[in-house]
């Protein structure tokens, strides 16, 4: 149920009414039982609001544990010493949505853990699916995560203080983990003792932990993660050992593994490698997943385009300058900068090694993104000819070198929107995975729509 009431402005104030039984907790029957609010948001007084409102709708509602703050922020939040970020104002008024439809929305529900700025639930999203729970730790990746995906349901912080059977159910996680290697004490004195264990004694204390938990309580029917090419080297072998024999002997799942490099379908290479799992057997082949030639995209693709650049609103003249048709100078390396890289890698070069810069053109393929490309931009430099200093990307191209849509904003600092897009995924390459995963999760994916239904 949606409460809407027409109400007079009260000069550029508007309104928003709160009652008590949001999502389905309402009792039409009983009106008496609505509590009704008036919240401003014309000043920082509705942030306060906000959280008092959804403090007071959500009474079970751990609030600290939900944005992932200490017990004394939140309380500084409240006490107004402080106000919380735009983001989590945004996350409130989700959460205040108590008109949301509970009725699927999508072909399929998908989970999208360690969320970053949401490039694999873009992917996920174009065959269909329906992203039902968000975590992400980071206060800026959230920012530019909900700015990107507005409405539905609230972005969760830190997933090691979410328990397992509060996420809701859903037929395919997805999850960018962080690669941390899995101490192998414990399990050896286990051994030695004669011991069982199993992921919750290997995986403890990591992050892929939660994967591993989430997965066993909720049994989706497919997972996707995604990981540096390096996981299967990293720490001789043994994290990806763990890692494979959780998935496959711990939890039961059928699992698919490949390295795919992300110039198949931008101008940049960006290897990294994809799990695929599946609870029931399925027949599933890299070779379903259509991969291009690699090279057949150039960075003149992604480069602003001069006069011919497009405006694009969110952005406006921050990155380039529409009406001199070029980059913001402030994009240029200063002389200073310029000839230290140039130093740095004669030097390298003297020593034998290729540390150093990477000078790219419009018909070049670059080197990986790093999140460090705001220190000094060192491994693409765009040349701008044997007269004018190389410049860095924009935050724009940036976007574009990782697949996104002119249409996703950019609403941080240029530094951040750097870590972001670094951390990222590129999107056609999940897309292309998410396809070739489709018939697979449809198949099985209409039990859950059944028993939901149901319930």
């Amino acid at each position: 149920m949606r409460l809407c009431r027409a109400m007079p402005k009260a000069s550029n104030q508007s309104t928003v009414f709160v009652h008590r039984g949001i999502k389905g907790r309402h009792n039409v029957a009983n009106p008496s039982r609505l509590i009704i609010m008036m919240l401003t948001t014309a000043d920082n007084q509705s942030a306060l609001n906000y959280l008092h409102a959804a403090q007071a709708a959500w009474p079970a509602l751990n609030m600290a544990q939900h944005f992932g703050v200490s017990l004394r922020t939140l309380q500084r939040w409240k006490g107004g010493e402080i106000i919380p970020p735009r983001h989590v104002v945004a996350e409130l008024q989700r959460l205040l949505d108590f008109g949301a439809s509970r009725t699927p929305k999508g072909d399929f529900r998908f989970i999208d853990l360690f969320a970053g700025i949401g490039g694999i639930r873009q992917a996920f999203e174009s065959i269909g699916g329906e992203c039902v729970f968000t975590s992400e730790w980071d206060d800026y990746a959230q920012k530019t995560y909900a700015e990107n995906y507005p409405g539905g349901h609230p972005i969760n912080g830190d997933i090691t203080k979410i328990e397992a059977n509060e996420i809701p159910d859903h037929d395919v996680l997805l999850g960018g983990f962080p690669c941390q290697p899995f101490s192998i004490a414990g399990v050896s004195k286990k051994n030695a003792l004669g011991r069982a264990h199993g992921f919750h004694d290997e995986t403890q204390g990591t992050l892929f932990f939660d994967v591993a938990r989430i997965i066993d309580e909720k049994r989706p029917k497919a997972f996707l993660l995604e990981n540096v090419k390096n996981l299967q080297s990293h720490d001789k072998g043994r994290t990806f050992d763990v890692i494979q024999r959780t998935l496959r002997e711990e939890l039961g799942y059928q699992i698919h593994y490949k390295v795919i490099d992300g110039a198949h379908f931008v101008p940049q290479h960006r290897e990294r490698i994809l799990i695929v799992g599946f609870r029931d057997p399925v027949i599933f082949d890299w070779d379903m997943v259509d991969l291009p030639s690699k090279g057949s995209h150039l960075l003149g693709e992604i480069l602003h385009r001069g006069k011919d650049e497009p405006f694009i609103e969110a952005d406006g003249d921050k990155y380039f300058d529409h009406k001199a048709g070029h980059v913001l100078d402030k994009y240029t390396l200063t002389d200073k900068l310029w000839a230290y890289l140039q130093d740095y890698k004669k030097k390298h070069q003297a020593a034998g090694n290729g540390f150093g810069f990477g000078l790219v053109t419009p018909d070049s393929v670059t080197r990986t993104l790093s999140a460090r490309y705001y220190k000094d931009g060192s491994e693409i430099l765009v040349s701008q000819g044997s007269k004018k200093n190389p410049r860095r990307l924009t935050p724009r191209e940036c976007a574009r070198l990782m697949g996104f849509p002119d249409s996703f904003k950019i609403p941080v600092s240029d530094t951040r929107a750097y870590k972001q897009f670094g951390n990222s995924v590129v999107v056609p390459v999940m897309e292309a995975v998410a396809r070739a995963m489709q018939p697979m999760i449809l198949n099985s994916a209409g039990t859950l729509q059944k028993e939901r239904l149901v319930v």
